[in-house]
């Protein structure tokens, strides 16, 4: 397991989640995450307009994987922590970084004056 393999995995974990499919995202998550699915779903600004990995860096026996997820109306950036598990990478934790931003709409350029 190194860097690579870590983004790689996050970029999956990433397209899974943009497309809705929980069923492929949770692949990726460890027993436990997968039991409660529910806290993680919560906490996600779903629909996902965009899922990005910004950072990876190892961290003691595993790795951080910052994560920025926008949805409609917010973003977040989540937080999640990789380690090995049945010989491929897993993600042990998750939690979001800071409180949710509102996503701005775009500026509207029909300017009627």
């Amino acid at each position: 397991m190194d860097q690579g393999t870590i983004r790689e995995r996050a970029e999956a974990f990433c397209a899974a989640l943009s497309s809705g499919d929980m069923t492929e995202a949770a692949n990726d998550l460890s027993h436990e995450l997968q039991r409660d699915l529910g806290q993680l779903v919560a906490i996600l600004p779903l629909p996902l307009t965009e899922a990005v990995v910004e950072s990876v860096e190892m961290a003691g026996a595993g790795y951080v994987a910052v994560l920025r997820l926008v949805g409609e109306t917010s973003q977040i950036e989540l937080q999640t922590r990789w380690k090995e598990r049945d010989g491929r990478p897993t993600i042990v934790e998750a939690s979001h970084v800071a409180e949710p931003v509102p996503v701005e709409a775009p500026a509207d350029t029909d300017d009627e004056t």
